[in-house]
């Protein structure tokens, strides 16, 4: 009896170990950001997107050891790739107010070189001497606003695809595209240095 309780017991806990495995579609999240990051800045055509090495177009985003490997049986694996959506109407919003901004606050202070890409993707105010005086309290506070709704927005896409802890790799998706999407003369940084595209 103890015996069969026993495997019983070894079968419940075996079962209780399957996981699936869900991967992060990096290549649908790099088109996303495209997409959502050339509305945002508009005007010139679209550089390419932006490369992420190794990935093979999908990042695994956990790994378990799966004891029914042992036994020749394979885990459970999500079989629908999720197509990353950035059109609801919460990430609408955001994107609209990022779009207006950008075009009257932010853009003529990429094009002077006060502004730039740090490599998280925010945007910061480079070389604040190239700012006047009188509009350094409003860029700041333009900057501030902007950077607030890129990480609501990278929240928003993560939650809207099912996916909460996804939110770091869109992110880094993201803060890829924004430097890619740098018009030639805006600054970005890599490495901690800055360079200008």
């Amino acid at each position: 009896m103890r015996r069969v309780l026993g495997i019983s017991l070894l079968s419940l806990v075996l079962c209780a170990c399957v996981t699936i495995n869900v991967y992060f579609p990096a290549a649908e999240a790099r088109e996303a950001a495209r997409e959502f990051v050339e509305n945002v800045i508009g005007d010139e055509a679209a550089p390419a997107p932006a490369p992420t090495p190794g990935d093979g177009g999908m990042a695994m985003h956990q790994l378990r050891f799966d004891p029914w490997m042992l036994l020749g049986i394979g885990s459970a694996q999500a079989q629908a790739q999720p197509d990353i959506t950035i059109r609801t109407p919460a990430i609408q919003a955001i994107q609209s107010r990022m779009e207006s901004r950008f075009a009257s606050a932010l853009r003529p202070h990429f094009d002077s070189g006060a502004l730039g890409f740090a490599g998280d993707g925010t945007v910061v105010v480079r070389d604040a001497s190239r700012l006047a005086i009188k509009d350094r309290v409003a860029v700041n506070a333009a900057v501030a606003d902007d950077n607030r709704d890129r990480k609501a927005v990278y929240r928003e896409i993560a939650v809207a695809n099912g996916h909460p802890e996804w939110e770091p790799q869109i992110r880094d998706v993201f803060a890829r595209q924004w430097i890619a999407s740098a018009r030639p003369g805006w600054w970005y940084q890599q490495g901690g240095t800055w360079k200008q595209k």
